[in-house]
């Protein structure tokens, strides 16, 4: 699996969690899901993912949008 696929797959597991924490938890978990998104956001605009150089740091192969 590259880096552009791990950032994915997390980036998805945030948002569900953040849903579901909002849902049985307290609705102020949203915030979660919202700073996924816009961190999502960002990173499609510079390039810029703090995932992506942990996972980077983790040994996980390079793949084309995370160099």
């Amino acid at each position: 699996m590259t880096i552009d696929r791990m950032v994915l797959a997390f980036a998805g597991v945030v948002v569900l969690l953040g849903v579901a924490l909002a849902h049985f938890v307290h609705p102020w978990w949203i915030a979660l899901s919202v700073f996924a998104g816009l961190n999502m956001i960002q990173a499609a605009f510079t390039g810029f993912c703090p995932a992506a150089m942990v996972f980077k740091k983790l040994g996980i192969k390079p793949g084309v949008a995370f160099n």
